[in-house]
């Protein structure tokens, strides 16, 4: 399998796990050390991937238990040897977000190192 497309599913596994509310997946996703920053209207938030699997784990009913359709998607992917950069757009909380994540290739294994999001502003 090419290294893109290992990036790609483990994108998907990101997005999976917010339209799922698995915590599981987060931690599959994410490397242990990765870091989740952004703005929200309330100012800077910073999150270890253990708490933000923990958030994510919290929402019930999850989005696909809601019915809502994942809107997801990955904009653009540049990968230079071990390390890669990603763009993507997703809805989550009723808030569309533009995410940028940084990617490493651990043991074979391609893992989100560190999302910075970033709220475009409202779903629909």
């Amino acid at each position: 399998m090419s290294d893109k497309k290992q990036i790609s599913d483990t994108i998907q596994v990101y997005f999976d796990s917010m339209y799922e509310s698995n915590p599981g997946k987060v931690l599959d996703a994410f490397h242990p050390n990765a870091k989740i920053t952004g703005y929200l209207e309330d100012g800077l938030h910073e999150m270890t991937t253990d708490e933000f699997a923990e958030f994510v784990g919290e929402q019930h009913p999850s989005p696909r238990e809601q019915g809502q359709t994942l809107r997801a998607d990955i904009l653009d992917i540049e990968q230079a040897g071990s390390t890669a950069i990603a763009r993507v757009r997703d809805e989550y909380l009723g808030m569309m977000f533009l995410d940028s994540l940084s990617l490493l290739k651990v043991d074979d294994r391609w893992c989100i190192y560190n999302k910075l999001f970033h709220v475009e502003g409202p779903a629909g």
